[in-house]
């Protein structure tokens, strides 16, 4: 306590910020994690192991949530202000989470992101617990543990699926190397994420070596799995039936394994409305997008559990393709309409399952279903905000809808008779193996 002075007066490490000096490093924080996010959802179409796209879709899942709790923490300290759309002195450093859009390879991407981003965010956020009041500021310390703990199991993710990338692609090594070296030094001369002011001397502009990313028109495979792009003969043959009994488990463990279409529309169209939409189309698109790629994986634990190889099983593209070189508002509509086709059926193929004995495709089936029936307010909500932002008819959201109906069709009708010859081949030996399972 001080002798000079009649106050009360103490030296505390905790009265380090004010709340307006809290919200501006939080702030940073969100726009960071949303430009990075917005980054790995682009990508998702062009990696092909199906562990990447479906661990992608969760982790920015993850990233969306961490950001929606900093941007809504930085409402609160600055109330009553609800402004937040302007990234001043930090512009430079949010344009460089986003430059990874551009990289220049899968390797590149994933190594830039997993040895560079990451890492800065990691520190960033606990350099921040460290630094500032669990009193005062108790609310931001629950989520931003969490959010350490989530960008450590990340970062671990990235570490391994760069190893794989470049392992399979030695190429491309030199090339990542050198993308994440410069991406690297551009974060340190920006002065890193941090929790101190921004460095008065940003670099903008592109970095070096990059390649302007672009909507993939084929989504990248698994070589695991048997490539195709119709999944199943009912695609292709209407007369064929969709089965009951163990043809339908089986149908309907392959079509919850080819959902990765929906992963791979989901980042694109996150990704393509992210500057016209507001936040809460990034936040609810990252949520589809991860809910589908847990659809994907439900089928595959099925087929897996079942002791099926995955080199006897089909993984398309053909909803994925049926949008290809369109407008991205059909990837929105696409995913839209195939919630909406399909939902009436699952809860009579949910009751069928557990007449079956068969609890664990019941059990999937029943979240799907409670999943779609959130979607499809998702894709209703959002084509009607999509059209009336570009002036066109809010109400002609199922005009899209129908588009794509027929963007399927028309794509359908391109199948080949040996295409047909070889899905009717590859269905009955799966039917063939189930039986002697």
């Amino acid at each position: 306590m001080s002798s000079n002075s009649p106050f009360l007066l103490t030296s505390q490490p905790r009265a380090r910020w004010m709340r307006f000096d809290t919200a501006q490093i939080l702030k940073r924080f969100f726009f960071c994690e949303r430009s990075l996010l917005v980054s790995q959802a682009a990508w998702i179409p062009a990696v092909a192991p199906l562990d990447i796209k479906t661990g992608l879709a969760r982790f920015i899942w993850q990233s969306a949530e961490t950001a929606d709790a900093l941007r809504n923490r930085v409402f609160e300290l600055r109330f009553p202000s609800r402004l937040l759309e302007e990234q001043g002195a930090d512009r430079a450093l949010i344009e460089l989470f986003g430059a990874v859009r551009n990289s220049p390879s899968v390797p590149a991407f994933l190594l830039s992101i997993g040895k560079v981003l990451l890492p800065t965010l990691r520190d960033s956020f606990q350099a921040y617990l460290e630094a500032s009041d669990s009193i005062a500021d108790g609310p931001t310390h629950r989520f931003l543990s969490l959010a350490v703990s989530e960008k450590v199991e990340q970062i671990s993710a990235f570490e391994q699926w760069s190893e794989s990338a470049v392992a399979g692609n030695p190429e491309l090594r030199e090339g990542a190397l050198a993308w994440t070296r410069v991406v690297a030094k551009r974060l340190s001369d920006l002065g890193g994420v941090g929790i101190g002011p921004s460095s008065p001397s940003a670099t903008l502009g592109p970095l070096p070596g990059g390649t302007t990313y672009v909507i993939p028109d084929k989504p990248a495979r698994d070589s695991r799995f048997w490539p195709c792009r119709f999944y199943w003969p009912d695609v292709v043959d209407p007369a064929y039936p969709y089965g009951e009994g163990m043809q339908l488990q089986l149908r309907s463990a392959i079509s919850h394994l080819n959902e990765v279409w929906a992963i791979e529309n989901g980042g694109v169209m996150l990704s393509a409305f992210t500057d016209i939409l507001p936040w809460e189309w990034i936040h609810n698109a990252a949520r589809w997008t991860y809910d589908e790629s847990r659809h994907c994986r439900m089928g595959y634990e099925r087929l897996m559990a079942w002791g099926l190889n995955p080199a006897d099983l089909p993984l398309g593209t053909y909803i994925y393709e049926s949008a290809s070189g369109e407008d991205p508002i059909y990837r929105l509509g696409m995913l839209y309409f195939f919630e909406t086709k399909n939902i009436r059926y699952k809860p009579a193929r949910a009751q069928l399952f557990r007449a079956y004995g068969d609890a664990v495709s019941e059990h999937d089936m029943d979240f799907d279903w409670a999943d779609e029936t959130m979607h499809a307010g998702y894709g209703k909500h959002w084509l009607k905000e999509l059209l009336a932002v570009r002036g066109q008819d809010p109400t002609a959201y199922d005009q899209v809808r129908d588009r794509c109906e027929k963007l399927v069709s028309n794509y359908v009708d391109t199948a080949t008779a040996n295409e047909v010859a070889d899905i009717k081949k590859v269905a009955r030996a799966l039917i063939a193996q189930a039986q002697r399972k």
